[in-house]
């Protein structure tokens, strides 16, 4: 699974990144041990081989900050990555939150950032309790946040391939529930009334077209 690509990252910036993401996918421990083995294991011999790793464990704010940069470009697209899988279970916990905070300030990338996230709870709190209504309620904060988040042009093909992997091809809410056989209640997609919902999907396509186009590789394990 190698590219010819050229990356504008290091390997050792990638292996921070990575390590990053897993940060931010475990903190809500939603993963136990075995799960995280597997996925380490995963993303160090199937997402990125080349990479020489020391490890894959949890990644302090300083130890990333030391390998990104502070202010950098680099360091707000890893932000960018990182909001994308703490929100890609379609939920948002006060660790992940506590978690990218950190990250946040290390970094050096404006706070406000991390507030607008905070608002997507607000929102789907205010959509879940009245099911009817078929916008989100403007939220001007919420909007800009799009808009950053929207700005993250996928680069490294070892990103793009743990995007494609964290992001779920589908909403994995939206599920029938059977007895006996027969379908007795559908559970909707909750995860159409996220708020940022259309920027993972797109961010997702981004991955894919760009191991696709850019990388000349097969995707179709990701579909």
């Amino acid at each position: 699974m190698t590219s010819v690509v050229k990356s504008p990252y290091s390997s050792e910036q990638i292996a921070a990144w990575l390590r990053g993401l897993l940060t931010i996918a475990w903190a809500d421990g939603n993963f136990d041990d075995h799960e995280q083995q597997f996925i380490a294991s995963f993303t160090k011999e199937e997402l990125a081989p080349s990479l020489k790793w020391e490890s894959l464990e949890v990644i302090t704010p300083e130890d990333l900050a030391a390998a990104l940069g502070k202010g950098t470009p680099a360091a707000e697209n890893f932000l960018r990555t990182a909001v994308m899988v703490a929100i890609a279970d379609g939920t948002y916990s006060s660790s992940e939150d506590q978690v990218l905070h950190q990250f946040c300030q290390a970094l050096g990338q404006p706070e406000n950032i991390i507030e607008a996230l905070r608002h997507t709870l607000e929102i789907q709190d205010h959509l879940v309790s009245a099911p009817g209504l078929s916008q989100i309620p403007p939220h001007l904060p919420l909007n800009s946040l799009r808009e950053w988040l929207d700005g993250l042009d996928v680069q490294d093909p070892r990103v793009a391939r743990f995007l494609c992997k964290m992001i779920p091809s589908q909403c994995p809410f939206e599920r029938d529930v059977t007895l006996f056989g027969r379908k007795i209640v559908h559970i909707p997609p909750l995860c159409k009334i996220n708020p940022l919902y259309e920027q993972l999907v797109g961010l997702r396509f981004r991955a894919l077209s760009y191991l696709a186009d850019d990388c000349g590789e097969d995707v179709t394990p990701y579909i």
